[in-house]
């Protein structure tokens, strides 16, 4: 059998430790040859391909990104997609497809496989965490590790100054980065798109922080919102999927409160610095297991199905069911934090 595997959507720490794990196990004990398409779906509509075996995934472990390169492209958007996509497999002599991304990559995947027979099994990535399907996704540690390292080291120069910092994260439709980073950080406030904001409430927590002399440190996700607000778009422009670019709440946020406290507020807009370099150990830990586990569902023709993690165990799901709804922070998960704002 020949297998091939795709990396889709945002770039993501452990992408590569999939891949190793798929190919090690596949190679090695299933006799499976593989092939690597370049650039997510864009790869297999246009028959770019690399050829992917044991020496090929040797060191890739550590190094974070994808080798097999990434994209937005959605086959379904492009004339005779669907019909490109089985030309190509024809043409590689690829049975089996390993489909590694978030849900606009795995949502193809599940109308692949569904409505047109193809065999594909899916890989959950998504820094955000927002998979419903599986309780964690890798490349969200690592998210959430860096943005924490970024938040201790604002602490001490907010506090030089004493002026307020805010910190925008990763997150478009839901807070889990915000939530985890700004709690381990000492966060003293934090906004995710889950719960509208009162910007009278963030103005008071600010000015209740500089009364006892400490500078304050806000964590925004990008996709927080306030009361009466919209998001805040890079600009209106859209993906394939039909995401617009979002960035600029931190940089609002800060002008408001500037303006509303008349205390000196900046922003630090961390962005692609949360989903680069090197993976976490357990973000190498859960990508593996996930690559070899997916590798497993091919060879048991269990396709139109995704690996997901719960508790400690790796188990399947539809990929429909992953796709159909998104994870996002419970209340009363939120609810907890707030003993530390203000």
């Amino acid at each position: 059998m020949r297998v091939g595997v795709l990396t889709g959507g945002g770039d993501c720490p452990g992408l590569n430790a999939v891949i190793r794990g798929a190919v090690r196990k596949g190679t090695q004990e299933y006799g499976y040859d593989f092939v690597g398409f370049r650039d997510g779906w864009r790869g297999l509509l246009e028959g770019d391909t690399v050829r992917l075996d044991v020496p090929a995934v040797r060191g890739i472990l550590p190094r974070g990104g994808t080798v097999l390169g990434s994209s937005r492209t959605n086959p379904f958007k492009v004339e005779h997609g669907v019909r490109r996509i089985r030309e190509t497999l024809t043409k590689t002599e690829v049975d089996a497809l390993v489909a590694i991304g978030g849900e606009d990559t795995l949502g193809v995947a599940a109308r692949l496989s569904g409505e047109y027979g193809i065999a594909c099994v899916g890989v959950p990535k998504t820094i955000d965490n927002d998979l419903s399907a599986t309780d964690y996704t890798f490349g969200f540690d690592t998210a959430v590790n860096i943005a924490t390292e970024a938040i201790d080291r604002l602490h001490t120069t907010a506090e030089s100054h004493m002026r307020v910092l805010v910190v925008e994260v990763m997150g478009r439709h839901a807070g889990w980065i915000a939530l985890h980073s700004g709690l381990a950080g000492g966060a003293n406030a934090i906004l995710i798109p889950e719960q509208r904001f009162d910007l009278d409430q963030v103005c008071s927590w600010v000015e209740s922080r500089f009364r006892i002399r400490y500078a304050p440190i806000v964590v925004v996700a990008e996709g927080a919102m306030p009361k009466g607000g919209d998001m805040v778009l890079k600009d209106a422009s859209q993906d394939d999927f039909g995401h617009v670019r979002l960035s600029g709440v931190g940089e609002w946020l800060a002008k408001q409160i500037e303006e509303r406290t008349g205390k000196e507020a900046r922003t630090t807009v961390l962005g692609h610095v949360q989903r680069g370099g090197t993976p976490s150990a357990f973000d190498r830990w859960l990508a593996t297991r996930f690559g070899l586990h997916a590798i497993d569902a091919v060879r048991e023709g269990d396709f139109g199905k995704m690996v997901a993690l719960r508790g400690t165990e790796i188990v399947r799901v539809p990929i429909v069911e992953a796709t159909a709804k998104l994870k996002t922070v419970d209340p009363a998960l939120y609810e907890e934090a707030g003993v530390f704002f203000g």
